[in-house]
């Protein structure tokens, strides 16, 4: 089976197809987080009527509750929580990277204090492995270290050693027929050490490869460095992910250098805070006073659910009284926007009108 296929491009920005065990998945895509096996506020239905064709599940969060020994039980992330299409899950190591007070570095990996009652538990890439693959998710990530930011070159260098051992360790585990492997490019802001990474991963061999530590405090122009220096030693026949990422500017400009994947928090997060995306990336506070008497939708060209239904004014009332259809549609309308976003950047990269489009967002 040809996993990944690039249709066609315009300039560096790629229209593909991935395909997995669960069906095809349009590239580039933008794909809603669900880290405890539900994307925040939404159904499965919900998603599928959004045209989701993949989500994320999280390695540590789903070890941790509702664990595995119930998730077997289950029989899998997938019949667990009613989630038809395709899953990836990540490894695990951004969480156990953000526990830096509570987690001891040994060479297999990682032992740390769950942030939830301070029970000791021990991840790395066995571990990591084998939680992916009772998850059953469709594409598994490997087990990496993300380097803090800021790091010094040999922090930085140090700590690329470590994800190299570990994804090379990720890579002799077993995984359940049909699931696909991707490996992880760190090396913080430093050109040498992403080419380096790069090239390491691309020598173990993986069914895709996704450029990690980005997001993590950096400036965006540091972020597309680090981009720019990894996408280049990647193969042109195997799809590229860009982890955590991020703003509606910042996914077309790492489209426009050769990125397929993309999945971040902020639309769901900042739904649930009452913040809304319009027009070519920008927010408005739709919980906002000045908006209690705005008879509008949140965004009168956008043709979500939440748009054709609903007023700024109404919604700004349920966020007002503490009704959780507030959060509800807002998150709605922002899934729509990613979501659509992504549809117009496919269709322009098929129309050879891709850096029109990238215009808009600069």
């Amino acid at each position: 089976m040809s996993m990944f296929e690039v249709l066609t491009r315009c300039g560096a920005a790629r229209r593909g197809v991935l395909t997995t065990r669960r069906g095809t998945v349009q590239t580039p895509v933008f794909m809603p987080v669900g880290t405890r096996a539900t994307v925040k506020a939404m159904s499965p239905a919900e998603l599928e009527e959004l045209g989701a064709e993949i989500i994320l599940g999280n390695t540590y969060h789903l070890f941790l509750r509702p664990g595995m020994e119930l998730m077997k039980l289950a029989g899998g992330l997938h019949k667990f929580s009613s989630w038809k299409r395709s899953i990836l899950t990540d490894s695990g190591g951004f969480q156990v990277f953000s526990l830096a007070t509570l987690r001891k570095m040994e060479p297999d990996g990682v032992r740390f204090a769950s942030h939830i009652d301070g029970t000791r538990f021990f991840l790395g890439p066995r571990e990591s492995m084998a939680i992916q693959r009772t998850l059953d998710s469709d594409i598994v990530m490997a087990f990496d270290e993300c380097t803090p930011y800021p790091a010094t070159f040999e922090q930085a260098e140090k700590s690329l050693s470590i994800t190299t051992r570990w994804e090379r360790m990720s890579r002799e585990q077993p995984l359940n027929d049909g699931q696909i492997r991707f490996g992880i490019v760190q090396g913080s802001v430093y050109p040498e050490l992403r080419r380096r990474a790069a090239e390491s991963i691309v020598e173990i061999g993986f069914d895709g490869y996704a450029i990690g530590g980005v997001s993590v405090g950096e400036s965006e122009p540091e972020m597309m460095v680090a981009i720019d220096a990894a996408v280049p030693y990647l193969p042109q026949e195997a799809p590229r992910y860009l982890m955590g990422v991020g703003t509606p500017r910042q996914i077309v400009e790492s489209v426009a250098r050769g990125v397929d994947m993309f999945d971040c928090v902020m639309p769901t997060r900042l739904g649930r805070h009452g913040s809304a995306f319009v027009g070519n990336g920008g927010t408005i506070p739709v919980k906002a006073g000045r908006y209690a008497k705005d008879f509008t939708p949140i965004d009168p060209e956008c043709d979500c659910y939440a748009c054709r239904n609903f007023t700024k004014a109404y919604i700004r009332h349920l966020f007002n009284v503490g009704e959780i259809l507030g959060v509800r549609l807002v998150t709605l309308h922002n899934l729509h926007y990613f979501l659509n976003l992504m549809r117009r950047i496919r269709a322009s990269i098929e129309a050879g009108t891709f850096e029109e489009l990238r215009r808009e967002f600069q």
